[in-house]
């Protein structure tokens, strides 16, 4: 399972938005820095309305949704690459994660105290994105100093790799995080390999105060941040207000539903960051449908039939002959799996074909 870890400075509603995101209350949240120190960890279903539409038409009773996990890290603060705070062990939790949910700060409340003395979502961003460059910069000089003996010596793989180092060394030096850094698709593979913090995807969680979240993009913290991210185009946004939604945590979700209809929403801003979460991971579902239960299946977008049937068993990819599919639109539009077959809707595909999000599929194989 993917993991996405939640990262900002001290007292920004981290704890406070893992708890809301988890439906839990497994983070401490409390009014003063440092409350998480060890990460707390939350499996979070991702929201698709489909999978019910999906349930009458296969008449089971049985649901199971996609998912991706949660990792509530600590607050880094400025001089964590230095180990400042408990800077070493937060990069660490980082390192372990495949993409950056960053709470930053979008609300005034003197009652809050804000480690840096004022709040600026900008600044916060860059404090933290500094510290995860720095620590690049020193994880990139390592592998230097392991790589040139192999490179001198005319090991091609050495030398490809010491080119890569050699250029993405002044884009870090220049403060750029290596998510924004140009690189071919060998190179973008080579880069993998060095686990750089900032080549991480990045999303930014724009806490907002409850009386903001309904016109939360008039919100002059939030327009900074989308400012922001319209000039690193590996990154998102998504305006949330963490103290609302903790409120939901103890509610059904008919209760959830008319208690942010008074607010002026319509949806829950988790649903909407565990969407983007899903979206900027890379990911994509497709769907398993029959009597037994309808489950939402997680792949990578790109992937062709074997691999998106070796995610149910690795005996479906090594054993794959065809997959049976349908879209999700066409078998909706139509009513049933016999009436996407009568109508020619209902696919035999081959070992090349690239899986589509909302596909239904039942997979041919030998055992």
């Amino acid at each position: 399972m993917l993991k996405a870890g939640i990262v900002g400075l001290p007292n920004v509603g981290k704890s406070t938005l893992f708890n809301a995101l988890t439906r839990s209350r497994k983070a401490e949240a409390a009014n003063y820095p440092f409350c998480t120190i060890d990460p707390n960890v939350g499996v979070v279903t991702v929201p698709d309305e489909r999978m019910y539409v999906l349930q009458k038409i296969a008449k089971t009773q049985v649901v199971i949704p996609a998912a991706i996990e949660f990792v509530d890290i600590a607050g880094l603060v400025a001089g964590a690459s230095k180990g400042e705070g408990l800077g070493n062990q937060f990069l660490a939790n980082i390192r372990e994660v495949d993409a950056i949910v960053h709470v930053v700060r979008c609300f005034e409340d003197p009652d809050v105290v804000h480690t840096m003395g004022s709040v600026d979502p900008v600044r916060d961003i860059e404090v933290i994105t500094t510290e995860l460059i720095l620590a690049d910069l020193d994880a990139v000089t390592k592998r230097i100093e392991k790589t040139q003996k192999k490179a001198k010596s005319g090991d091609k793989e050495a030398q490809a790799e010491m080119a890569l180092l050699e250029r993405i060394t002044p884009h870090l030096n220049a403060n750029k995080p290596a998510n924004i850094f140009p690189v071919n698709e060998e190179e973008a593979k080579l880069l993998k390999l060095f686990q750089l913090l900032s080549a991480k995807p990045v999303i930014y969680a724009c806490n907002v105060a409850e009386s903001d979240l309904a016109n939360a993009e008039q919100n002059p913290f939030v327009q900074k941040v989308a400012e922001f991210v319209r000039t690193h185009h590996d990154a998102a946004y998504v305006p949330i207000s963490a103290r609302i939604e903790a409120e939901l945590i103890d509610l059904s979700p008919d209760e959830a539903k008319e208690f942010l209809k008074d607010l002026g929403v319509s949806d829950s801003g988790v649903s909407a960051l565990i969407r983007a979460t899903y979206s900027l991971l890379g990911l994509l579902t497709y769907f398993t449908a029959g009597e037994k239960e309808v489950r939402a299946w997680t792949i990578k977008k790109g992937w062709k039939a074997p691999q998106a049937a070796g995610v149910i068993h690795t005996d479906f990819e090594k054993g794959f002959i065809k997959a049976e599919v349908v879209s999700y639109d066409d078998l909706v539009k139509l009513g049933s799996t016999a009436a996407a077959r009568d109508a020619g809707k209902y696919r035999l595909e081959g070992k090349d074909y690239v899986f589509q999000d909302g596909d239904v599929a039942l997979f041919r194989f030998n055992n």
